[in-house]
């Protein structure tokens, strides 16, 4: 049974804490977690996309020292398609308001933004922190990287009806990949050793390209990447990142074209 509940017993999972029903709830929370650790611990306030300009507004004003804010192309495969699919707005879209939120708070660099959600390449990495992002979190990626969806274990993944580089299910804990699993036969398969080695050289490799970017645009330094070494391919991308399309100084919403 998932989360070791016996037979007939309802499993529970609210779409809320329940010990929060505002903001005021949230600053008690984070008071209470910073009494426990002594005062000794960052507190980290995770939201997903949707009203990022509010909740990251919200979550300084409680007391959080870093936001983590998750776009909807996050790789959670853990409820119904129609709420992957329909809820939540796009990463790019979230990454813009929630800067715009501490800068109008005076917080901006202060209370650390951690942006998630599709985070792949070093280029992805380079274009978050340009927008004004502290720091970006991979999850998929970094599964992929220790040997996810591996093409050797493809007659299991059909077997689990899907296919190698297409299975999400890692909830189910049947992972072929002996990753995701509490099934001790599954984990046998799983080398730490080899699969600490890759994700070792990828995140290696989404470093060494996001610095690349940076030196391209004449940056010392990663963390000196601006929104003014950005432009968009799309109406749609410039109007979410508020950067200029291509070959032009508009930025649809803000600018006359």
């Amino acid at each position: 049974a998932m989360r070791c509940l016996p037979k007939g017993i309802d499993q529970r999972s609210a779409c809320r804490h329940p010990d929060w029903t505002g903001p005021d709830d949230l600053e008690i929370k984070i008071h209470e977690l910073r009494e426990i650790t002594n005062w000794e611990k960052p507190i980290y306030v995770k939201v997903g996309g949707t009203r990022p300009y509010y909740d990251v507004a919200l979550a300084v004003k409680a007391g959080a020292d870093v936001v983590v804010l998750d776009g909807m192309q996050g790789g959670t495969a853990a409820t119904q398609d129609v709420f992957i699919e329909h809820v939540g707005i796009p990463t790019l879209a979230c990454l813009r308001p929630a800067v715009k939120a501490l800068q109008d708070l005076g917080m901006h660099r202060k209370v650390q933004l951690i942006i998630s959600g599709g985070i792949r390449s070093g280029a992805d990495v380079a274009k978050a922190l340009a927008l004004g992002a502290d720091a970006v979190a991979i999850g998929t990626a970094a599964l992929v990287a220790l040997g996810d969806n591996d093409p050797h274990y493809e007659e299991e993944y059909q077997k689990l009806g899907t296919t190698a580089g297409a299975y999400d299910d890692w909830h189910e804990g049947k992972d072929p990949a002996g990753i995701t699993t509490q099934d001790p036969e599954l984990m046998k398969r799983l080398d730490p050793v080899k699969a600490g080695r890759r994700l070792s050289n990828y995140l290696k490799v989404m470093t060494l390209e996001a610095q690349t970017v940076a030196r391209a645009c004449g940056k010392s330094h990663l963390h000196n990447l601006e929104p003014e070494d950005l432009c968009a391919l799309t109406i749609e991308a410039a109007a979410m990142a508020q950067v200029p399309l291509a070959g032009t100084s508009w930025i649809p919403g803000k600018t006359p074209f």
